[in-house]
């Protein structure tokens, strides 16, 4: 079919298309937060053609034109996209088609994500347990002080501690160590490589006491993970109830909190975070930076008298998140890698961690994901971020060999789409929008180790892609973009009575293997794996909130105020 008749053939559809239908049609999928003058400006349209760009004096700024239709296999439709750069001035502007006129509006600016990237870190102090929020703080999402009694251990109830502090990890108030840790490492890696991001204070009861806020909200983290671990190095899984609780404020849930049984994956995440993070506080309080060291090295003891893994599964008559996993090798590699800087900061012997790595690494353990259930790619990041290459150039080449290898791989499953995102359709998963920013932390690294813009452009379609350049139209974060999705599955987003939400939290998304009875009833069956996202509060196979979805999205918007 030649373009004109492709013209043809749709302006018929739109002839006979009404209400909601048509104007699903016309508008374009584009960033709702706005592009950054220099990098590169991207929308994706449903109608072909030569589009204007006018300013708002209602100047003609450019045109743009649609090529060839792309049938994409994320949403399952004839699209095409539209090159937007040749806008490179500050200001608000307008998409106009010849047929539809005004279709949608766009913003570019200086550090256009400032806002957005600030409310994603600030959400993290709404997760707060065991405080309470203040107004002066929180504003109108204040709260009173919850969890605060002692907890018992699930296998020896006899066994009482105080365990306060921490984030609620997601829509429900459980604490895990793993999501913890990951959270904490996206965190304080982006810090560490993007320091110009982290400059704002956020309005947080530390604000203000020389410490960058990113790192005084992560202590508040560090403090209750500390507390989660046993004499002997082990580290307790999880701290939640026997079952979820109703919806309600966190300080009316009075049932006893459990500490669930260690487990190596536990263990070896809470080693490598500690680790990172007493080389990275001694700048700012040497004793806490003290008291993660010895933690660190603890757990690490602890894991080389237990060289067999110790998986975790939920027991009988209980029924929270389990994060359960696999295999622990790829959170032993991360944890010898960290354990390798930190001993080197020490001026300590550091040969057995990296001796222990490289064994890992030989067992082809994957180093290319930042997820919670894949880890290694935070030791690909810590070696590949060392300029000075200390673990050595054998260790340095395999990091740096995978990670480009799955770039690539990435570039290529991005030009089968429309939205040049690196997803195929089963990456569509239960937390897609951490598999989103993932990719885009493997493609900053990417970047720095080559300077390909092709890697650097591709961060920025992810990050386009949760700011609503994306089958749905929503945008994925609260409070940002003019459709920014309202009901996350949260317990106290549901039960404060405020009509608005938290700004800054980052959905689930798009979830091809809806599981909550809300999202399958509301999604058609053969959903294509994009659209599958329902913005109700019940929904919490696709619009759920967890900490680690937060940090993966604050990393990638980092690489991009760099």
């Amino acid at each position: 079919m030649h373009f004109s008749e492709e013209c043809d053939k749709i302006y018929t559809i739109i002839f006979y298309m009404e209400g909601n239908a048509l104007e699903g049609f016309r508008k374009p999928m584009l960033n709702q937060v706005g592009y950054n003058v220099t990098q590169k400006k991207m929308a994706v349209v449903k109608m072909p053609g030569s589009y204007e760009i006018k300013d708002e004096q209602g100047r003609v700024v450019t045109g743009v034109g649609t090529r060839e239709a792309i049938h994409d296999p994320l949403c399952r439709e004839s699209l095409y996209k539209l090159d937007l750069s040749k806008v490179n001035k500050p200001g608000k502007y307008q998409l106009v088609h010849p047929f539809m006129g005004e279709c949608g509006s766009f913003l570019v600016g200086e550090d256009v994500y400032r806002k957005a990237h600030n409310a994603m870190i600030k959400a993290l102090y709404f997760q707060r347990c065991g405080c309470a929020l203040e107004e002066k703080y929180a504003g109108a999402y204040t709260h009173g002080a919850c969890h605060l009694n002692k907890v018992k251990a699930w296998s020896d109830k006899n066994i009482e501690f105080e365990a306060t502090g921490g984030w609620h990890d997601a829509g429900d108030y459980g604490r895990y160590i793993s999501p913890a840790a990951v959270t904490i490492g996206h965190l304080v890696y982006a810090f560490l490589k993007y320091p110009a991001a982290f400059t704002d204070e956020l309005n947080i009861p530390e604000s203000g006491n020389g410490v960058p806020d990113v790192l005084n909200e992560c202590r508040y983290e560090l403090e209750w993970m500390l507390k989660m671990q046993l004499e002997d190095g082990g580290v307790y899984h999880k701290l939640t109830t026997q079952y979820h609780g109703d919806f309600m404020m966190p300080e009316e849930e009075k049932d006893t909190y459990y500490a669930y049984d260690v487990s190596s994956m536990a263990v070896a995440d809470f080693c490598a975070a500690m680790a990172l993070c007493a080389r990275v506080y001694s700048k700012y309080d040497k004793a806490f930076a003290k008291r993660m060291e010895e933690a660190a090295k603890k757990s690490w003891h602890w894991l080389e008298v237990h060289e067999a893994p110790v998986y975790f599964s939920n027991p009988k008559n209980s029924g929270t998140g389990e994060y359960g996993d696999y295999s622990d090798l790829d959170e032993r590699l991360w944890a010898a890698v960290e354990m390798f800087y930190l001993a080197k900061s020490l001026g300590e012997d550091s040969e057995k961690y990296k001796s222990h790595a490289y064994k890992l690494l030989k067992k082809d353990v994957f180093v290319v994901d930042f997820g919670w259930t894949e880890v290694g790619g935070f030791a690909s990041l810590a070696v590949l971020s060392d300029s000075q290459k200390a673990m050595g150039e054998e260790i340095y080449s395999i990091c740096k060999a995978a990670v480009l290898e799955e770039a690539e791989r990435l570039l290529t499953l991005g030009r089968l789409n429309a939205f040049d995102m690196g997803m195929a359709p089963e990456d569509f998963c239960w937390g897609s929008n951490m598999v989103v920013t993932n990719r885009g932390i493997l493609w900053s690294l990417a970047y720095e180790l080559t300077g390909k813009e092709d890697y650097a452009d591709a961060v920025q379609s992810h990050v386009d892609y949760l700011f609503g350049k994306n089958a749905t139209l929503y945008s994925y974060v609260t409070g940002f973009g003019e459709n920014a999705y309202k009901h996350p599955h949260s317990r106290p987003m549901h039960a404060d009575g405020i009509e608005e939400p938290i700004p800054g939290l980052v959905s689930g998304g798009a979830n091809g293997h809806p599981a909550d009875p809300d999202a399958i009833r509301l999604l058609a069956p053969g959903t294509a794996p994009m659209k599958c996202f329902v913005d109700v509060v019940e929904s919490y196979s696709t619009n759920e909130i967890t900490i680690y979805w937060n940090s993966s999205a604050i990393y990638t918007t980092a690489f991009l105020r760099r």
